[in-house]
């Protein structure tokens, strides 16, 4: 039997920050300025849902 591959259903600043090749202070920005993806605090740490970050891209797809 092979164990299954599961992504993360979180994601940390760092983690978002590497995916979209940006500074976590950006994201603190967006975050004050309600600009970025939804997110959550989690035992007191922020973390944003990939459902959500997906949704978010999605959002801003741009097609010629």
């Amino acid at each position: 039997m092979t164990a299954a591959f599961e992504l993360p259903c979180h994601l940390t600043e760092s983690q978002l920050a590497e995916r979209w090749q940006l500074s976590e202070r950006t994201l603190i920005r967006w975050r004050v300025e309600a600009k970025g993806p939804a997110w959550l605090k989690l035992n007191g740490r922020v973390r944003y849902r990939l459902e959500d970050v997906v949704a978010f891209e999605r959002q801003r797809r741009r097609d010629p």
